[in-house]
């Protein structure tokens, strides 16, 4: 059981079992029970993985404001270069004037750089009253959490599934 284990990390007792049948063949015979005990007294639990949080704004429909500046979007884009390599696009547009504040390109864009951008963005334009995102994990971050509270802008996410 122990080779077995040592290949297979992320093998539950339950999987464990359904390989035994392979050691059936050679005459070892083992039920699942045994396997359950087994594999708990080695210490061979395998460990639950963490559950995404959900973030915490409000879900109530965001109030639509028509003056220019009050209510931006952010959402993120993805392609591929021809070699393979992936990027992503963090876009921030005026809801009312359609108009494209930033685009931002790179490989990798954390919460502490959408934040450092928005701040950035903020000393030239002004904040806006509202920021609207969706759930995605670098919108939800920390960074982004307290980096709303301080600069005073209210920060809505969309309900998932729902574009608008």
């Amino acid at each position: 059981m122990g080779l077995i284990t040592q290949q297979r990390r992320r093998f539950g007792y339950r999987r464990l079992h359904i390989l035994h049948i392979l050691l059936r063949r050679d005459g070892i015979a083992i039920n699942r029970k045994r396997t359950q005990r087994l594999h708990r007294e080695e210490g061979l639990t395998v460990r639950r993985r963490k559950v995404r949080r959900r973030a915490v704004g409000a879900r109530a429909p965001a109030p639509v404001l028509a003056l220019p500046n009050q209510r931006w979007s952010l959402d993120f884009v993805h392609d591929q270069l021809a070699t393979g390599r992936r990027f992503r696009i963090l876009d921030i547009v005026d809801d009312v004037t359609r108009e494209c504040l930033r685009a931002v390109l790179d490989t990798l864009i954390s919460g502490r750089r959408v934040v450092r951008e928005l701040a950035d963005l903020i000393t030239r334009r002004g904040a806006p009253k509202m920021i609207v995102s969706d759930n995605e994990t670098e919108l939800t971050s920390n960074a982004v959490l307290a980096w709303s509270g301080d600069a005073g802008v209210e920060w809505h996410y969309i309900a998932p599934g729902k574009p608008t």
